[in-house]
Order: structure tokens, then sequence, then C-alpha cells
């Protein structure tokens, strides 16, 4: 949630990709960033992997990509999401017989 509210607060447009339910998601996640923790944002093909969006937005400044804003993120940007938000962001099972 932090990354997302770092991209809202600088008004960036993102694409958010499901790796909780979409296999094929998270195993390029894997493969593009060599590791299996997440979030991971690739950032004019630069892969910052398992990061926090106070690290997105320090890499964005510091690339000159953004500027300093008095917008406050909408969610805390400084740790990863819990596992209660991972548990709400997981779809509910489907099976098929």
């Amino acid at each position: 949630m932090g990354v997302r509210a770092i991209m809202k607060k600088h008004g960036l447009e993102f694409e958010d990709r499901d790796i909780i339910n979409n296999a094929d998601q998270y195993a390029e996640m894997v493969e593009k960033s060599g590791q299996p923790l997440s979030p991971c944002v690739e950032i004019d093909g630069h892969m910052l992997a398992d990061v926090s969006g106070d690290e997105v937005e320090a890499f964005m400044l510091k690339e000159g990509l953004v500027a300093e804003t008095s917008t406050v993120a909408d969610a805390p940007t400084n740790a990863a999401c819990t596992d209660e938000e991972h548990e709400a962001m997981r779809s509910k099972t489907v099976r098929f017989f």
C-alpha cells in the first residue's frame, strides 16, 4: 500500500500487478527481480526489489523523476504490507471438479 500511496502522492500512473492471485505475474516478478519478496517496482528499466514506499520515493527524487511535494501520502509508506493486508487482497479459492 505504501508504494501505491507514493505513486498517488506524486500523481503518477502505474500498473498494479496481482502477484497474489496470478502465478504468472508472481513468476515474472521473481524472474525480473531475482528474488521472491514484494513489492517490486520497475522504473525506467531499473528494478527496485522488496521496497517500501519511502525507498521508491527516495529513488525517484534522487533520479529527478519527481520533485519534493507537501502532499501527504494516503497510507503508511515506511513498511511492507501486514499479513492481514495480504490476506485481504487474496481472492477466494474457486475449485472445479
